[in-house]
């Protein structure tokens, strides 16, 4: 039987390697879509669009105008598409609201005049910090628990409350209009080709420019962090369960770890020999985050293959051939939480 799955986002970091992942299976006719926000097409996404099965359709998705170029029938939509990271919503929170919100308003008025068996809808874990933070909330932490932001006017939260916002559309539009919903709430997940502005690719390049004393930003916070080749897995296995069903699923991995050992760890693969200081973390970051795995591994059997240290060495070796090479397809690279004391006055300046 012939699949026809459309991905939103796929040039992004969970995009692509799910486009890789799915267009070996023949079966699979694969319409990808992305704006290419982040720079021009890599190599890689190159290779992947000599593919038979694969078709690339270069569109935004914040213009309406833009989903007449797509078909009315698809087995599946992916809904991965969203500006993320940590730089971005602490130097623009508006640009983070903007996009967001506008993809998912324009994908639901989609959905509701077109044929869509299943839906998928990335979410995030940053949609609990607010509980975990104010509330205690548990650790690990499990679908049910109650969504917090804690300061709503803090810039942190901007993605956080995009996301929110997209769960509960996306479920309630599903229940009135009649497709099949899985919302998946990511936690931490790294590997190769994931940019500048997340937490293992800071660590990588900044030791890969020899910063001396090194900076611990937020030592004793904690996260689990989860390996690519696992998070692609385990939603496309979601996707094709039957026992799972139309509900919210955490994806990540139960191995909670703190940030200075993996600073270290990290640390070791230069062999870095130098001093590391502690410095307070990144704006809004929650104390800790680690995820309630029960459900999706009864729903649809979810494991992680690949431990913390097997993935940190396949991305850094990856970062740094990226680096020799010196090849620039990713966007402005991370900035440190001392940039960060007058957000607003930052990106006013930019304007």
């Amino acid at each position: 039987m012939i699949k026809k799955i459309l991905i939103f986002g796929a040039s992004g970091f969970i995009g692509f390697h799910l486009s890789k992942y799915l267009s070996k299976n023949l079966s699979n006719h694969l319409t990808l879509v992305d704006d290419n926000s982040r720079g021009q097409l890599d190599s890689d996404f190159k290779k992947l669009l000599e593919k038979k099965n694969v078709k690339f359709l270069k569109l935004d998705l914040t213009k309406q105008k833009s989903f007449r170029k797509l078909k009315k029938k698809y087995n599946t939509l992916f809904m991965l598409a969203s500006v993320v990271g940590v730089n971005n919503t602490l130097s623009r929170p508006d640009r983070i609201i903007e996009i967001n919100a506008l993809i998912i308003i324009n994908t639901l008025i989609w959905l509701k005049k077109n044929l869509v068996k299943k839906v998928l809808f990335s979410s995030t874990s940053e949609n609990y910090a607010g509980t975990i933070d104010m509330f205690k909330g548990k650790i690990p932490t499990p679908e049910s628990i109650p969504l917090t932001i804690s300061d709503i006017t803090h810039p942190r939260f901007s993605y956080a409350a995009t996301k929110i916002l997209g769960e509960s559309a996306f479920v309630n539009f599903s229940k009135v209009w009649g497709f099949k919903v899985k919302v998946v709430r990511f936690h931490n997940i790294f590997g190769p080709r994931m940019g500048f502005k997340h937490a293992i690719p800071h660590l990588i390049e900044r030791f890969y420019n020899n910063e001396s004393p090194f900076k611990i930003y937020g030592p004793n916070q904690t996260r689990a962090f989860c390996f690519i080749d696992d998070a692609v897995k385990g939603i496309v296995k979601l996707m094709n369960s039957s026992k799972a069903k139309s509900e919210i699923y955490n994806i990540g991995s139960s191995q909670e770890v703190r940030i200075e050992k993996i600073t270290k760890t990290i640390g070791q693969l230069f062999k870095y020999k130098g001093k590391y200081i502690e410095a307070k973390p990144f704006p809004g970051s929650t104390t800790r985050r680690c995820p309630d795995l029960k459900k999706s591994k009864k729903d649809f059997k979810y494991k992680n293959n690949f431990n913390l240290s097997e993935g940190i060495k396949i991305t850094f070796d990856w970062y740094i051939d990226y680096f020799k090479k010196n090849k620039k397809i990713f966007e402005k690279s991370y900035q440190t939480p001392e940039e960060f004391k007058n957000v607003y006055k930052i990106y006013k300046k930019t304007n």
